[in-house]
């Protein structure tokens, strides 16, 4: 564990990263403490630019753009993790199955992974939300819907190179289960990189999350940056920091996720570590 953090620790674009998604963790806890209001609430004149009492001004009807672009972070957070650690058990259950039973049960499952690919990501997501009607729970399902067929190829690659290794086939001799065999001996050896994946879904998922609530497929009870994004689109020249201040946002969380997840390949991935 020290070794791995010592390595992680020398990744400098990682550090940064981290430290970004450090501090939009804290802006989240205190939001509640900084902007104890509505975030749909009025507070001022519209169209106020940054400065003074608003220090990222406020939009056309008034509101904070700070403590919306505080609220939309708590938002963005809880839908890029969930959707994530749910694309990820419903990934590695179906490529956990598929690499391991492999004939029948790995043709079916992997026919279904590739249906769910060669729908483009953004179209499916938005005619799922569309048929389920905009919300939070709904952009979380169409998310993982999306997210979860790169999760099950890469377990099911894994699943296959393990199953012929000594190790494996030593446990299958000696007469242990397929659940010991897999949870035991299997699993652990690919979490490394499911981890390292995983971290990038999450900021796949906080894009897809901004682009749905931007065309009006999000929950309109809910703060988010693409909201405030659409809302500002139709001032864009007139008052540029309506769109600019949550599009640095979405940008810098992004940036700082994959900055961290290529940290974690780095010391997860075995072959990476030889170097």
């Amino acid at each position: 564990m020290r070794t791995a953090l010592a390595r992680f620790a020398r990744n400098r674009l990682a550090l940064a990263g981290a430290a970004v998604l450090l501090g939009l963790v804290v802006l989240v806890a205190l939001t509640p403490l900084l902007y104890p209001g509505d975030p749909f609430g009025l507070v001022g004149p519209a169209l106020q630019p940054p400065g003074g009492r608003f220090l990222l001004g406020t939009d056309t009807l008034g509101r904070d753009v700070a403590a919306e672009i505080a609220y939309g972070a708590r938002t963005s957070l809880i839908i890029g993790l969930s959707a994530t650690g749910a694309a990820i058990l419903l990934g590695t259950l179906i490529g956990g199955l598929a690499g391991y039973y492999r004939g029948g049960v790995e043709v079916a499952l992997m026919r279904l992974t590739e249906f769910f690919q060669t729908i483009p990501a953004f179209v499916l997501a938005i005619l799922i939300v569309a048929i389920l009607s905009p919300s939070l729970s709904s952009e979380v399902v169409a998310i993982v819907a999306v997210s979860w067929p790169g999760i099950a190829r890469l377990v099911r690659g894994e699943f296959v190179a393990l199953g012929g290794r000594e190790f494996v086939l030593a446990c299958d001799g000696l007469g242990a289960g397929d659940a010991r065999i897999v949870f035991r001996h299997m699993l652990p050896n690919c979490t490394a990189a499911i981890i390292a994946v995983g971290t990038l879904l999450i900021g796949t998922a906080i894009l897809i999350e901004a682009g749905l609530a931007f065309l009006g497929l999000g929950d309109p009870n809910v703060m988010s940056w693409g909201l405030i994004i659409s809302s500002g689109r139709a001032v864009l020249r007139s008052a540029w920091w309506i769109c600019t201040f949550p599009g640095l946002a979405i940008l810098l969380t992004v940036l700082a996720i994959n900055l961290v997840g290529d940290g974690l390949n780095e010391v997860l991935n075995p072959r990476l570590r030889e170097r």
